[in-house]
């Protein structure tokens, strides 16, 4: 049995036009969660932020701001905070 070591990077996106109300920052949230290569993601409606766990393999912040332009609101795939992690399975 061999050991696969997958990397998960971290970022930081704003959303634009997200506002305070929940029902566009859960549409954004389910819409990065069904995105190849992405691992976890959580909006803050209050802040206007997308906290994303991805594969770098997979997918980018590019591509994640795409996916937020896809629901309806702006992002930019300027990244605000990344830190890379890498975990043994």
């Amino acid at each position: 049995m061999e050991d696969v070591i997958s990397r998960t990077v971290r970022v930081t996106l704003p959303i634009y036009g997200l506002g305070c109300g929940g029902g566009g920052a859960l549409a954004v949230e389910r819409a990065l969660s069904k995105s190849p290569g992405v691992k976890r993601a959580y909006v803050n409606p209050l802040t206007e932020m997308a906290y994303i766990e991805y594969d770098p393999a997979l997918t980018g912040p590019e591509r994640l701001a795409d996916v937020i332009v896809g629901v309806g609101f702006g992002a930019s795939s300027v990244d605000v905070s990344s830190s890379g992690t890498s975990d043994a399975r």
